[in-house]
C-alpha cells in the first residue's frame, strides 16, 4: 500500500506577545462543576421462594410451548402476516412482569408481544385466537400477531412501527404522574429500535419530566437480521440514556433471577421519584426475526451453544432441582402446559372469523 505524502512542514508559530485578559481566566475558573450524578444499587441476584421459582418455570415454560404452537399452526395457513416468537426470551419478561403491581401499573412493546401478554396472565384462549384472526380474540381478531391490546390488564400494544413504543409509553407514564396513581411504565424495545431519533426524544422528556417510567431493551444480538456489533457504534446499550442523566444497568436476560433482582432496583428507583432508568437485558432469540426469516445470518452452532450454555428454562430447571422439586414434578408440569397450549389451539380453530361488519367498528373517523 502506497503511503500517504508527507505534510510540508510549517514555520512555528510565535508566542502572543499578549497574555489573554484575567477576565477569560476568572471565567474558565467560575465554570460549575458537573453535579454528582446517583447511582441506583447494583442490583443482587433476587432469592426466590420454592414456590416463586415454581411460577416462573411454569410462566416461561407456557411463553415456549405457546410459542412452539403458534410456530406450527404458522406453517398450517391459520396464522397469517408476520409473527415473531419470543422463545429464548422467556426470562426477560417473566422476570420483570413478575414484580409489577398488576392493578396499576403498565406495559407496552413492540411485535413480538406474546410472551409479555402470557406474563402478564392474560388467557391464551384469547391470545391464540387473536394470532389465527378469529371473533373471540382480545382484540376481535383484528390485531393479529403484532397489535394485542388489553386496556383492562393495563397492556397498551403491539406495535409494528419500529421504536413506536417508546414515546408512547413516556406518555402512559406522564398519565401516570398526572393523575397520582403510583404506576409505573414497562416499555419495552429491541436493539434495533435503540438507533430510532424518537426513542432520545422519549428519554429527554421523560428525565426533565421524572417520569415514573422502566425503559427496557431487550437485546437479542440481532435485530432483525444484522448484528448489533454491526450496527450499533456503542453497543453497549445501557449507557444509551447517560447523556439525558439517565442511568444504565446491564442485565444476564437469561437469568430469570438475574433479571428478577434488576427488576426490584430498577421499580425502587422509579417509585421515589428519581426519574426513569434503563435495563439492557442481554438475551437470544431461538428462531428467526420472524417466521418468514430463515436467520442465515448466524450459525447452526452458535444457537446451539446458548441453547446448551444459556436456556432460561434450563437453568431455572436446576434451581427447582436444588428447591427439591423432583424431575417427575417439572414433567407433570410441562404436561399441563402443552394441555393448555392445545387446548387454546382448539379453541382458536373452532372460534368463528369476526363478521364483515367489523371492517368498520374500532376505527376513528371524523368529518370536516
Amino acid at each position: 500500500m502506497a503511503k500517504a505524502p508527507a505534510s510540508p512542514k510549517r514555520a512555528p508559530r510565535k508566542s502572543p506577545a499578549k497574555k489573554p485578559p484575567a477576565k477569560s481566566a476568572a471565567r474558565k475558573s467560575a465554570a460549575p462543576a458537573a453535579p454528582n450524578r446517583e447511582r441506583p444499587a447494583e442490583p443482587d441476584r433476587y432469592t426466590a421462594s420454592k414456590d416463586e421459582l415454581l411460577e416462573y418455570y411454569r410462566q416461561m415454560l407456557l411463553i415456549r410451548r405457546f410459542e412452539e404452537k403458534a410456530g406450527q399452526l404458522y406453517g398450517l395457513g391459520l396464522i397469517g402476516g408476520f409473527c415473531h416468537l419470543y422463545i429464548g426470551q422467556e426470562a426477560v419478561a417473566v422476570g420483570l412482569q413478575s414484580a409489577l403491581d398488576n392493578d396499576k401499573d403498565s406495559v407496552i412493546t413492540g411485535y413480538r408481544d406474546h410472551g409479555h401478554m402470557l406474563a402478564y396472565g392474560l388467557d391464551p384462549k384469547v391470545i391464540m385466537a387473536e394470532l389465527t384472526g378469529r371473533a373471540a380474540g382480545i382484540a376481535q381478531g383484528k390485531g393479529g400477531s403484532m397489535h394485542m391490546f388489553s386496556v383492562e390488564k393495563r397492556f397498551y400494544g403491539g406495535h409494528g412501527i419500529v421504536g413506536a413504543q417508546v414515546p408512547l409509553g413516556s406518555g402512559l407514564a406522564f398519565a401516570h404522574k398526572y393523575r397520582g396513581d403510583g404506576g409505573v411504565c414497562l416499555a419495552y424495545f429491541g436493539d434495533g429500535a435503540a438507533n430510532q431519533g424518537q426513542v432520545y426524544e422519549a428519554f429527554n422528556m421523560a428525565e426533565l419530566w421524572k417520569l415514573p417510567i422502566i425503559f427496557v431493551i431487550e437485546n437479542n444480538q440481532y435485530a432483525m437480521g444484522t448484528s448489533v456489533n454491526r450496527s450499533s457504534a456503542e453497543d453497549q446499550l445501557y449507557r444509551r440514556g447517560e447523556s439525558f442523566r439517565i442511568p444504565g444497568l446491564q442485565i444476564n436476560g437469561m437469568d430469570v433471577l438475574e433479571v428478577r433482582g434488576a427488576a426490584e432496583v430498577a421499580l425502587d428507583w422509579v417509585r421515589s421519584g428519581k426519574g426513569p432508568i434503563l435495563l439492557e437485558l442481554k438475551t437470544y432469540r431461538y428462531r428467526g426475526h420472524s417466521m418468514s426469516d430463515p436467520a442465515k445470518y448466524r450459525s447452526r452452532e452458535e444457537v446451539q451453544s446458548v441453547r446448551e450454555k444459556s436456556d432460561p428454562i434450563e437453568a431455572i430447571k436446576k434451581e427447582l432441582e436444588a428447591a427439591g422439586v423432583s424431575a417427575e414434578d417439572m414433567k407433570a408440569t410441562d404436561k399441563e402446559i402443552k394441555a393448555i397450549v392445545a387446548e387454546a389451539a382448539d379453541f382458536a380453530e373452532s372460534s368463528p372469523e369476526p363478521h364483515p361488519d367489523e371492517l368498520y367498528t374500532d376505527v376513528l373517523v371524523e368529518q370536516y
